[in-house]
């Protein structure tokens, strides 16, 4: 998949929280009922961030499977204008939008006005192809000097494409102290490929893999320090998804299920939902990743081959496979018990993963048998077959490591290098009901639910340049 990077100018256009209860209940035009809890409780020296897929009117159906709310200027100017008015209630330092029409001026003049006059500087991009969506994103004035803005263009299968923007604190956390310490924050919006089904999930994959990948080439062309990095948005996959897994491999960690105290494991995965998808379904999908500079990471490369060894597992056992129906699958004619590059190559071609545009390259197909034939012999075994695909144990690297005293002042290690980082103060999705696994059907902004977390600053310590 190609990927297009665009370097464009800025534009600038002109506590724990309180107990939600019905009382904060109002009813809206057609019937429907907003509820409209007091936002979470911020204060001067936290970081918000709010990420919300809006649904574009182009999107949105009607009573009629064929009538879209598009059609209808009354419906969606009046939701719209509510969107904007529970986004200046919540009023975060930052805001990722999705789905916004971007392809109707009227639309984006009212975002940039109503956001321009409440503070905020606004960047938006279309998704490629004329698709009339897209990404805003949005960071207020008196929070954060923007130092660089970039647009990515994945130019694939979706027409998906991403924000990244780079920021500095307009008023540094520690401004007594002479520790000269960068307090800078990568912040990237996207909107990641509907799962129409499971033969996409590799293109999704991709998109993540390519957005890390900027990332690190963003830092390293810039000669950044370690700085903290928010990614944002419609991932379009739930904890229990690829998407998922990779990013954790990569240690970002999800604000909402830190803050609420959520694992990784099957009995928190649907303990809160975000969206309600056209098929009725109900998932949780919108996530605001974070990943703090002390972060000890595996090479990027090494987590992809992972995750594409996940797929393979999953399409095989799609196809009802056992273990020893699976590795026979892959070593196809060959007439010892091992698999060579090219049955894997053509199971890989079989399971759908390549022989086309979206798939594995012929250089990414070549990296994931190098990591497969873990002894180099040239074949793969039944116990690297075991080890890479089908009981993998994935070795944990050291988690974050706030380095802070009894009292809240930082420690001072001059054996290591201070950065400035984030710890989750909390998080809410509204209304309420979903974060209870429940979708309402008086909620009627959008099929998603906006996500907010709040993070405080800390200092870390790095052991090594470039987190």
């Amino acid at each position: 998949m190609q990927m297009k990077y665009l370097n464009n100018g800025l534009t600038q256009n002109p506590e724990p929280r309180q107990r939600r209860t019905k009382k904060n209940a109002r009813a809206q035009r057609g019937g429907s009922i907003s509820y409209a809890p007091p936002p979470i409780a911020v204060s001067e020296q936290c970081v918000s961030c709010t990420t919300f897929n809006i649904l574009a009117p182009i999107y949105k159906r009607l009573d009629d499977e064929n009538c879209r709310e598009s059609q209808f200027k009354a419906c969606w100017l009046s939701r719209n204008q509510r969107i904007i008015d529970r986004l200046l209630t919540d009023r975060s330092s930052i805001i990722c939008l999705q789905e916004v029409w971007l392809g109707n001026d009227e639309l984006v003049d009212m975002y940039d006005k109503r956001l321009g006059d409440a503070g905020y500087l606004t960047f938006k991009l279309a998704r490629t192809n004329n698709r009339g969506d897209g990404l805003l994103t949005a960071v207020h004035r008196d929070k954060f000097r923007v130092i660089a803005y970039k647009e990515l263009l994945f130019n694939d299968f979706g027409d998906r494409v991403a924000q990244l923007l780079h920021v500095e604190l307009v008023e540094p956390f520690w401004r007594n102290r002479s520790s000269g310490i960068q307090q800078q924050i990568i912040i990237l919006n996207t909107h990641l490929l509907f799962p129409h089904d499971y033969s996409l999930c590799i293109v999704r994959l991709k998109q993540v893999y390519k957005i890390l990948q900027y990332i690190e080439f963003y830092q390293k062309e810039n000669k950044l320090g370690p700085i903290p990095i928010i990614l944002c948005g419609d991932w379009n996959g739930s904890k229990r998804g690829h998407v998922y897994k990779f990013l954790r491999s990569q240690h970002y960690t999800s604000s909402y299920d830190t803050a609420h105290h959520y694992t990784d494991g099957d009995a928190d995965a649907h303990k809160w939902v975000s969206h309600r998808n056209h098929r009725g379904n109900i998932c949780g999908v919108d996530f605001i990743w974070l990943l703090n500079p002390n972060q000890h990471r595996k090479p990027l490369k090494t987590s992809w081959n992972e995750a594409v060894f996940g797929i393979i597992k999953y399409l095989l056992r799609v196809a009802s496979l056992s273990e020893e129906n699976a590795f026979a699958f892959l070593k196809a004619d060959n007439p010892g018990d091992y698999v060579s590059y090219p049955s894997f190559s053509q199971a890989l071609c079989q399971l759908g993963l390549t022989g086309h545009p979206n798939g594995l390259s012929f250089q990414e197909t070549e990296d994931l048998w190098i990591q497969a034939d873990i002894d180099g012999n040239g074949v793969m075994d039944y116990e690297e077959f075991q080890k890479n695909i089908w009981t993998p144990k994935r070795s944990e690297q050291p988690g974050e490591n706030f380095d802070q005293g009894i009292d809240g002042e930082l420690k001072t290690n001059s054996l290591k290098q201070q950065a400035f980082g984030l710890s989750v103060k909390d998080a809410a999705l509204f209304p309420p009901e979903v974060e209870k696994g429940i979708w309402p059907e008086n909620y009627s902004l959008s099929d998603h639910a906006p996500l907010t977390a709040v993070f405080s600053p800390v200092e870390v310590s790095c052991s090594f340049p470039v987190c």
